[in-house]
């Protein structure tokens, strides 16, 4: 299945140390989305903005567990169409908290995104966002 990582599951070694061998990886965002970080990522609704990611097919089974564990078993997943830096538009599922549960703040969690979408090659705006989070206490 096609799936939509934004935050450090981007990474395909975290993935791999996790069973997942992810294939077909593109580049992509999903519009109408902001970034937020708290103690873990998060993706919500905001007109006119853009979330930056990775799609990558997953075996379904091997998402479910990586879901299941109690660091991320909050997330839900979602459908929603991320656009490829080729303007392909994909139908992917991706994991997002309920805002609710995104709270407290994680800088070093932002600071490790901030290298992942560095080395991605994310637009210069998005990583000047990823920073300010990381250098915030307000996320």
């Amino acid at each position: 299945m096609e799936v939509f990582f934004y935050g450090l599951f981007m990474d395909r070694s975290i993935l791999k140390k996790n069973g997942i061998h992810p294939t077909n990886s593109r580049k992509g965002y999903l519009k109408d989305y902001t970034l937020k970080i708290g103690d873990r990522a998060s993706l919500i609704p905001c007109k006119n903005e853009r979330a930056y990611g990775i799609i990558m097919t997953v075996e379904k089974d091997a998402l479910q567990k990586l879901y299941a564990e109690p660091s991320v078993a909050d997330y839900i997943p979602e459908e929603v169409t991320i656009l490829t830096v080729s303007d392909e538009s994909i139908k992917a599922t991706c994991y997002n908290l309920p805002l609710t549960a995104l709270t407290g703040t994680n800088k070093a969690y932002a600071n490790s995104l901030f290298e992942l979408a560095e080395r991605e090659g994310f637009p210069s705006s998005y990583l000047n966002k990823i920073r300010k989070m990381a250098s915030s206490d307000i996320q």
